[in-house]
This record gives structure tokens, sequence and C-alpha cells, in this order.
């Protein structure tokens, strides 16, 4: 959709208001509300084809319930529920494996009939050890539910210094394996707007692309400012040149700006807010320095832009800096009610939730970052005060969930979960 037309009055400048100037911002404002609302009818029809009818707390598209319980059991689910606070696992086969730039490769994951999802979503992969790591989907919406074989895409880039997660995938998976996975999952959604900038870093591409392919897709403005240390080390960059319509160089070159650091040295950030539109949405993914320079720098940018960003890692404004972490000096003890489970545990001082319950009661409970960002450790609280010392939580979802990683309740208090 085309930015809004700000039409200048000449009130106040010394001439009279042409009488067609309030009926031109009126037919602007109608039409500009127009398109908004078809676009997210087009959105919400896409995620469930017979809307507006009720949606099925199970919904099996017209197959009958042997059809359903044949699907469950080709994912590996055997009709199963899963375990307190782990989400619905899926099994799936990689079916290819892609080295798609420098220390990147892409792993196609197959089943049958997979949850869809939408721009900015995520899965967690549970690896062979039992590790589990959080990777962007990168692929199309549309492969989930393919008749001829549905699919998930994500990409994993090898990290040299960091847990071994991203080494395991890289000697480890192999086309043919059977991998679990969770989810999808999207604390990074795409937003209705009228136009978008989007800043990339490296691997921060794998949530950015499929946002762009939508906006591509809806007619809505975008432009893209992809940076990495070199060209060899960018995945998806043919791809994104593509998109943008004949490369950086060519006529994309309005849309897209790669920037290999090795020769074009750091991107120009401020120019690239300085150009975006007013009100426009910023979506932000990469390394830690990069999101910082950017949220920095919006103040200065035109009107009303909005700042979205997914991390990779806790913020300085986390869990070590509010003293979460365990071996915090003011910690104290405190009682867990597990309500499903019919236990309490004690958490000791020093000492996670997460660990305490994984100890005392429930040692399959999933996890991943230990950190207070990804959230996999998210739980429903029923009761008690909470310690949120997170990095990734809305103040709406603070008010009734925590993640048992970081967080802990209030001194003088306990915690009531619903586990």
């Amino acid at each position: 959709m085309p930015a809004p037309v700000r039409v200048p009055s000449s009130a106040g400048r010394g001439g009279p208001l042409r009488p067609g100037l309030p009926r031109l911002r009126t037919v602007l404002t109608v039409a500009g509300t127009a398109l908004v609302v078809q676009r997210a009818l087009r959105r919400r029809i896409r995620r469930s084809p017979l809307w507006p009818l009720p949606a099925l707390e199970q919904p099996i598209s017209g197959r009958g319930r042997e059809a359903a319980r044949r699907s469950a059991q080709a994912n590996g689910l055997d009709g199963a529920q899963p375990a307190p606070g782990q989400p619905a696992a899926l099994r799936l086969r990689v079916a290819e494996r892609t080295e798609v730039a420098d220390g990147v490769v892409a792993l196609r994951l197959e089943g049958e009939r997979l949850p869809v999802w939408e721009p900015g979503a995520h899965l967690d992969l549970v690896l062979p050890s039992g590790a589990v790591r959080q990777y962007s989907l990168c692929g199309e919406p549309a492969d989930a539910v393919r008749a001829d074989g549905a699919s998930y895409t994500l990409a994993v880039r090898l990290i040299e210094d960091g847990r071994g997660g991203s080494r395991e995938a890289h000697e480890v998976l192999r086309a043919g394996m059977t991998v679990e996975v969770r989810g999808p999952r999207n604390r990074f959604p795409l937003e209705d707007c009228h136009a978008y900038l989007f800043v990339a870093g490296g691997i921060g591409i794998t949530p950015i692309l499929p946002m762009v392919r939508q906006a591509e897709a809806e007619g809505v403005p975008w432009r893209l400012v992809y940076a990495g240390r070199s060209r060899a080390s960018m995945p998806f960059l043919a791809e994104v040149e593509k998109l943008a319509g004949g490369g950086a160089g060519g006529a994309g070159g309005e849309r897209l700006t790669v920037v290999a650091e090795d020769v074009d040295g750091r991107p120009d950030l401020a120019a690239a807010l300085a150009d975006a539109p007013p009100h426009a949405a910023v979506y932000c993914c990469g390394p830690e320095p990069l999101m910082d320079a950017v949220a920095d720098l919006l103040p200065d940018g035109p009107a009303g832009l909005t700042l979205h960003t997914e991390r990779f890692a806790p913020t300085a404004t986390g869990p070590a800096a509010a003293g979460g972490a365990d071996g915090a000096s003011d910690d104290v003890a405190f009682a867990v009610e597990l309500r499903r489970t019919g236990r309490t545990v004690t958490v000791p001082a020093g000492t996670s939730v997460l660990r305490a319950i994984r100890e005392q009661a429930l040692p399959d409970l999933a996890y991943s970052c230990e950190e207070g960002f990804c959230g996999t450790c998210q739980q429903r609280v029923l009761a008690g005060e909470v310690d949120h010392r997170d990095a990734l939580l809305t103040d709406a979802e603070r008010d009734d969930s925590l993640l048992i990683c970081v967080s802990r309740a209030k001194r003088g208090s306990g915690l009531v979960l619903d586990l």
C-alpha cells in the first residue's frame, strides 16, 4: 500500500483553504483504511480458509478421525499429550541439507500436514544430544501444507565459540535422520503497516526473509539493509537480490542495500533510517551491536517509526544486570507448588526455579537458553508475586506467566504454577 499522502494546508499562512482539500483528505483516509482492512482479511483467511466459521479445537480439515490419528502417528505423536509445560512435539525427517553460505547450512525438515506459521516464527530444534536450540523458519509458510510433501526450512550458522548446539547441527545432522521439533512459535510477528524498513545482520536474515517475501507479495513498500562480514558469508543473498529486482547494483538498488564489511565497511544506519517513510515499521535482527545502534538512532529518524527486534542473546538489562542469574546475592529460598503435578518443590537461594523443578519433580521439562531470552521455559502463574528478571516477556505476559530459568518469587512470597 502506498505511503499516506499528506496534503499541506494553506490555513495559517495567509491563504484560504481550497474547498477540494477536505474531500481529498477524506477520500485518501477511507481508501487507506480499506486497503489495510483488505490486507488483514487476506492474511486471516490465509491462516484459516474456512474463516469466519468457528475453528475446531483440533482441526482435521475434512479428514476423518482415523485419518487424523494416522497423521499424528506419522509425525511421531501417537495421540499422546505433551509433558506438562512442554510444547507439542513433532518428529520430522531431514529431507535436505544444503550449505547456503560460508558456515551456514539450511535444513529442510519434512513431515505431514505441519502446523502453519507466519513470518517471524521459530522452531525449537531438539538435537540428538538432547540440547534444544531455537532457529527461525526461513522458507515459505505455504510449504507447511503442501500435499506433495509438507516441510519447514531453517538455517544454522556455525558459532565457533558457542555452547555447542550449532556445531552439533552442522556435524551430526544429515539427510535421512529424524529429529524432534516443537512449535512453531512467533515472538517476532510482522504487523500490518503502510511501509517497512528491514535491517538484517548475517544470520539475522532468516526471520527477515519471509517478511520481505510477504511485503513484496502484498505490494507494501519495503527497503532492506543487509549486512555481513562478506558476501560469501551472507545466506540467501541471491534470493534477496532477486526479490529487490535485479540485485543491489541494478534495479533493486533503491530497495536493497547490501553491505559486505570486508569491502564496504559498516552500514550507514542513520541514512537508512532517515530515508524511511514516516510511521514505517522497522524490523531488525542480527548481532547485538547492530540492534543497539538501530535503537539508538531511531529517535533521530522520521516521526512515528516503530522498532521491532529479535535477539539471539540476553540484553545488558536482562537477568544478569538485574542480579537474576543463579548465585545472585539477594536470592532467598522459596516454595513452588506445581498444581497439576500435585507436588511442591523448594527453590534454594542461588538455584533457578527451572533447575529445582527438573531436579525434584519434572526432569524432562523443556528449556534452552537458561538466560531469559528464548521463551522455551515460559510457564503460567496461578498465584504468587513474581520478580521478573527476563528480557523477553511483555507487560501483558508478565501478568500471568514467567520464565522459570531466571525469574523468581518476590521476597516473602511463594509461587503456584500451572504445571
